[in-house]
């Protein structure tokens, strides 16, 4: 996939988080060691590594649930679909009921359970929001792929039905107990997380789109995640979180905060301004890597010049040294989401694989004059992508097989849908 662009920094950014995560991938079939971590630099002996990639850690040698379900769009993007089937069925099939149906949090890149996190059955690192966030990812790259196994997969499918009945509690007694939310640097008790909410809520969702790609009813799921926002709206008041004997808890919790209008949970103006005063100012988390979710967050809400700020000072900030030793770029979840954020964030392309369509929508901020990008990769071919302004965009569909419905938005609400054959070019202008 390339990208051109009037904006040089945005070209450069993009060309260096689509070298630097095709670096963190590794085909399967790859000998390397595995148990590999801070405190066992060597690691316990060697295995034959799954198809698979980098997610955490880059001196630990393997892939986390957390990561990989915020880098799974931008490994897709960049041609690593069957590393994404290996790694999802992985998690999924480690939801096991000894496990209490909740996936081990992280595994070699052979597939076996890494060590640092996992102890035994009762014993390894869980967090309330990977659980729901997977049932979403499945959602998401069963749209980008249309592969039929993340919607007819009994591993896949028999996860989701599991984790769905699942509570978003814990008891928050540390993170091999399992704990309510992502910041688990806070050390609050909390039962219950704004993140760990807002991610069942979009769970239901996403069950939602899944259920009906089956042929089911749907409408449960949605009315499930209705009842999860009136609950919000009504009992929560401000609140991110509630602790183990029901007190709430207030002000800025980081993850615990926006994931919320991260997830769609809630959507005003003056708390999303909060987030970004918050997060750029003194409730800033120390890991650039919890930074990756804010460009997210702002695209959700229409606010593409916040969040290409974001994008910027992320990508700016790759050099400098990471909390956890090394430089922040060598955290793999910068490269990955920058990846997916210029695609489908600043682009704003939204894939329909299993009905071989796609919307666009341009979000380039003032000081982009144009952007293209080429070898999306969209079902059982793939696009070129360009906008000039929110003014006109143009679709190459590079495909040999598939025709494509297209529809594409500009910023003003309009929207033009077409139809694409193979090989096709079409500009549609604004108005």
């Amino acid at each position: 996939m390339h990208l051109d662009s009037s904006h040089d920094e945005l070209v450069a950014m993009f060309a260096w988080a689509r070298d630097r995560a095709l670096r963190w991938a590794h085909p399967g079939g790859t000998r390397g060691p595995v148990n590999v971590d801070e405190r066992c630099p060597h690691g316990t002996g060697e295995g034959v590594y799954l198809p698979s990639y980098w997610a955490g850690y880059a001196h630990r040698s393997g892939f986390y649930l957390r990561d990989f379900v915020h880098q799974a769009a931008g490994a897709h993007l960049l041609g690593l679909a069957e590393a994404n089937l290996t790694m999802a069925r992985r998690f999924a099939a480690s939801a096991t009921a000894e496990h209490g149906h909740r996936p081990v949090w992280a595994f070699n890149f052979d597939g076996s359970y890494l060590s640092i996190d996992y102890r035994g059955p009762g014993e390894f690192v869980r967090e309330v929001p990977a659980v729901f966030e997977l049932v979403e990812c499945l959602a998401e790259l069963h749209r980008w792929t249309g592969e039929p196994a993340y919607v007819h997969d009994p591993v896949l499918r028999d996860y989701c039905a599991n984790a769905i009945m699942l509570p978003a509690t814990a008891r928050g007694s540390g993170i091999f107990e399992g704990v309510a939310s992502y910041n688990e640097l806070s050390g609050e008790p909390l039962a219950v997380a704004g993140d760990g909410l807002a991610a069942q809520y979009a769970a239901h969702l996403a069950m939602a789109a899944l259920a009906r790609a089956r042929g089911e009813d749907g409408d449960r799921f949605e009315a499930r995640a209705a009842e999860l926002r009136r609950h919000y709206e009504r009992d929560w008041k401000g609140a991110r979180g509630f602790t183990l004997d029901g007190r709430p808890v207030t002000g800025w919790g980081a993850e615990n905060s926006w994931f919320m209008p991260l997830k769609g949970l809630r959507d005003d103006a003056a708390y999303l301004d909060y987030v970004d005063e918050q997060a750029a100012g003194p409730g800033r988390p120390v890991n650039v890597e919890a930074w990756t979710y804010l460009p997210d967050v702002f695209f959700r809400h229409g606010r593409p010049g916040t969040a290409w700020r974001w994008m910027r000072e992320i990508f700016n900030a790759r050099t400098a040294v990471h909390v956890a030793g090394g430089l922040n770029g060598d955290y793999p979840e910068v490269s990955f989401t920058l990846v997916s954020q210029v695609v489908a964030g600043l682009l704003g392309v939204r894939p329909d694989a299993p009905a071989n369509a796609l919307s666009t929508l341009s979000r380039l901020p003032p000081e982009i004059g144009w952007a293209a990008v080429t070898g999306v990769p969209i079902g059982r071919g793939s696009v070129a992508v360009r906008h000039d302004g929110g003014d006109a965009t143009t679709l190459t569909n590079l495909s040999g097989q598939v025709t494509y419905t297209w529809t594409a938005a500009f910023p003003d609400g309009s929207a033009t849908t077409r139809e694409v054959p193979p090989g096709a070019t079409v500009t549609v202008v604004r108005g």
